[in-house]
């Protein structure tokens, strides 16, 4: 080593890549919101909150109201916890304001 210190090269040799870890992070679990069928609602108020809540195309919410009728239930959406949360209390919020029994339930996805 000289006395001005060592050289870049010198120190490129002896000098150790310290890189912190990354902490590694976890995906939040999303949950699917699933509007669960009644004999009562009417499908055409189904396919407005499909179109209102979720902002499907009206061609879109006609396909899931069809599944929910057919099948029992349908999945509106695939979001994170809060925000799946809000969807399902809005949907209820106004299926009773209308006086419907719609349900509408989130479930892990």
């Amino acid at each position: 080593m000289s006395e001005q210190g060592p050289d870049n090269e010198q120190l490129e040799r002896f000098d150790l890549a310290v890189e912190e870890a990354r902490p590694k992070l976890k995906e939040p679990p999303l949950y699917r919101v699933v509007l669960i069928n009644d004999d009562y609602t009417p499908m055409e108020f189904v396919v407005d909150i499909l179109e209102s809540i979720f902002g499907m195309e009206r061609t879109r919410a006609t396909q899931v109201m069809l599944e929910v009728h057919t099948k029992g239930k349908g999945v509106c959406g695939v979001y994170n916890f809060e925000i799946a949360e809000t969807k399902v209390a809005q949907v209820m919020s106004i299926a009773q304001q209308h006086q419907h029994p719609l349900l509408c339930e989130m479930e892990e996805s």
